[in-house]
């Protein structure tokens, strides 16, 4: 399935736009003029994907993952929508990036993610969700739903 053909409501996957030149390149991850303000980043990390490894399925409570797929290795990408009152409830998509291609991912709560790095080479994912961890101070409950360790679960990333 490729991006245009991922249509989960809430779900806003674009490409960003990389501005190259002789020192290197340089992409806008966000600006807030072009998200809207209940999707504003409360926090930023960064992770390390190694060539061949799944992270997730997993969802949030509460939480939009604002994800960006930095373009150092290639992404297979899996969201399957688990809110029962969507119109989109079920639906399931799954896309892969191209090595050099820098994309985010606005993942709203409900919709459950996961992705792969099927590439050769280590991957880097910046997140900027819109809640803290652990909420402030680290003191609340962490707002995830993991799926990975279910073997029952409909939730499975495929070859």
């Amino acid at each position: 399935m490729n991006r245009a053909e991922c249509h989960i409501d809430g779900v806003i996957i674009k490409q960003l736009e990389k501005y190259t030149d002789s020192r290197g390149w340089l992409a806008e991850l966000f600006r807030m003029d072009e998200i809207d303000a209940d999707e504003f980043p409360q926090m930023a990390y960064v992770s390390l994907t190694k060539p061949g490894i799944s992270r997730g399925p997993h969802e949030h409570r509460e939480q939009t993952d604002y994800l960006c797929f930095t373009g150092q290795s290639r992404f297979r990408i899996y969201l399957w929508d688990n809110r029962p009152k969507s119109a989109t409830y079920k639906r399931h998509c799954r896309f892969e990036t191209e090595e050099g291609e820098i994309f985010a991912v606005i993942i709203p709560p409900g919709i459950v993610h996961a992705y792969k790095n099927i590439g050769a080479v280590d991957g880097f994912i910046i997140n900027a969700p819109n809640r803290l961890y652990a909420g402030p101070g680290k003191k609340n409950e962490v707002d995830e739903i993991r799926h990975e360790d279910n073997p029952d679960s409909e939730f499975k990333i495929e070859d």
